[in-house]
């Protein structure tokens, strides 16, 4: 079931007044972001939890970067509502990077109608490096840098087909309408305040696009990590021993909605 929690916000866009929300749920239905996964080379389209509204479409999901031989996966265990989940057990990692990657998609006019451009809009990208009960977000605007390494497109790019320069970025990316990538908490230049990217728990990651401040779309997931949140029957009382991780979950689902 798709869900949308209201963030009490609402904006002026085409000259009609609408909700701002965080979307949970499969992008577009599918859990396809549009027009394809343009990063890489044999990354598949599918699971992306997201939303497309205002013309805006923002996709994010988690996946297994490196299985029991190192390597990486088209596994995103997605529960179809925004959690993705994955086991040390299933894994082998190097010391310094998480067993999975986060990927986001970032499409500033799914309509391709009109000339809107990435640079036409800011975002905000948070990343919970705290897998504890609380949230400690490390939080930057992912396209209006001087460099970086995105697929940048437009809305036929093929998959594997995105344009990447590090060192030209700032003078590309406004051409295109399309950004994605694909990161690990273990990249230490992007996110130097994690202390362990193997540690067991719970991420939440917010990826929000705004227009002269007013939010147009926004979408989270959560990623547990060798952490398994037991679902208790409605019919049993409950109890207090057997609540603890329920409880870890819901507590940080809470903090999200107000």
């Amino acid at each position: 079931m798709l869900r949308s929690f209201t963030m009490g916000v609402t904006l002026l866009f085409a000259g009609t007044i609408v909700p701002a929300t965080v979307q949970a749920g499969p992008v577009n239905g599918t859990g396809l972001v549009t027009p394809e996964v343009i990063f890489g080379s044999g990354n598949a389209n599918g699971a992306f939890t997201g939303v497309n509204a205002n013309n805006v479409e923002l996709g994010l999901r988690g996946k297994l970067r490196y299985n029991n031989s190192g390597l990486p996966e088209n596994t995103f265990n997605y529960d179809g509502d925004r959690t993705y989940t994955f086991s040390p057990a299933s894994s082998n990692a190097p010391s310094n990077r998480s067993a999975f990657n986060f990927e986001w998609s970032i499409n500033s006019n799914v309509s391709g109608i009109g000339t809107r451009n990435l640079t036409d809009l800011t975002y905000l990208l948070q990343v919970d490096l705290d897998p504890g009960s609380g949230t400690s977000f490390q939080s930057f605007d992912p396209i209006n840098t001087l460099f970086a390494d995105h697929a940048l497109g437009n809305n036929s790019t093929a998959n594997g087909a995105g344009v990447s320069d590090l060192f030209l970025y700032s003078a590309i990316v406004g051409n295109y309408n399309v950004a994605q990538n694909s990161w690990n908490l273990g990249f230490s230049t992007l996110f130097p305040g994690i202390a362990d990217p193997q540690a067991e728990g719970l991420y939440t990651i917010n990826l929000s696009a705004a227009l002269n401040g007013d939010v147009l779309a926004s979408t989270s997931i959560d990623i547990v990590y060798g952490v398994t949140p037991v679902p208790v029957p409605a019919a049993l009382p409950l109890l207090a021993g057997g609540l603890g991780l329920l409880g870890f979950v819901a507590q940080r689902r809470r903090q999200r909605q107000h």
